[in-house]
């Protein structure tokens, strides 16, 4: 239904042509989809295997989050949305290079220098398979090349290494140590940025990652648990459907 092109006609650019010979397909978004299957922490034992798919969501919120508390509790003026928009697609070369174990990619100076040469030509590599009118917005987003992107970058990166944190401390409660080097890491790192935005959320936002699901479980207005919560809207709720049926 939506394939509307005939056999025959021009593809557009960036198009490629399907081996039972229907009609070309542009696969950009085909191949962002694919996230999912790039796992992460290659070189370490992990309790749950974690993909760039999950991570990107992640680092998406986090950032988004490193924005707001940039704007509401350090009279910053960043853009949320867009501090989201490109976590979302930060990691997408990885798509084609995989993703590198950071002590592979930070070995020298010049490994990451290649790796960086390898991810740019990922990125046009992945832009090629969209039209051209669409190519400089997603290549914009994917290089965080935009004016404003600059002030956004800090905050996108340290999102990326606070959810690495997240992961480590998910990894330590299930027993792990194969992660407590990296933590420590880690952290520090965030710490050597200097940015207040990273630093209030570690403080006030990882400690909870440590909790189980029955510690995390309030609110601190109504010092309701959300399970009662729940059983109050449910018991409003329920009969209230119950005697629309009886109506009925």
């Amino acid at each position: 239904m939506y394939n509307k092109k005939k056999s025959g006609e021009n593809p557009l650019p960036g198009a490629v042509k399907p081996e039972n010979g229907g009609s070309p397909l542009v696969p950009f978004f085909a191949m962002l989809s694919r996230m999912k299957y790039i796992n992460r922490w290659g070189l370490m034992r992990n309790t749950r295997s974690e993909n760039i798919c999950e991570h990107s969501l992640e680092v998406a919120l986090v950032a988004h989050a490193l924005a707001t508390i940039g704007n509401k509790k350090f009279g910053k003026s960043y853009d949320p949305q867009r501090a989201a928009l490109l976590a979302v697609f930060h990691d997408a070369p990885e798509i084609i290079t995989g993703d590198m174990p950071t002590p592979v990619k930070y070995h020298s100076e010049e490994i990451r220098k290649a790796y960086g040469e390898v991810e740019d030509m990922a990125v046009e590599h992945l832009v090629s398979m969209l039209p051209p009118e669409l190519r400089d917005e997603y290549r914009e987003i994917m290089t965080m090349g935009g004016q404003a992107d600059q002030a956004l970058k800090p905050l996108v990166k340290a999102a990326d290494k606070i959810s690495a944190v997240i992961k480590c401390v998910e990894e330590r409660r299930s027993g792990n140590r194969d992660f407590s080097k990296a933590e420590q890491t880690i952290t520090k790192a965030i710490q050597e940025m200097g940015l207040p935005e990273a630093d209030y959320f570690m403080e006030e936002f990882l400690p909870s990652y440590g909790l189980t699901i029955e510690e995390q479980d309030y609110t601190r207005e109504a010092g309701l648990k959300f399970s009662e919560s729940s059983q109050m809207v449910f018991s409003k709720v329920l009969p209230e459907k119950s005697r629309r049926r009886k109506k009925g």
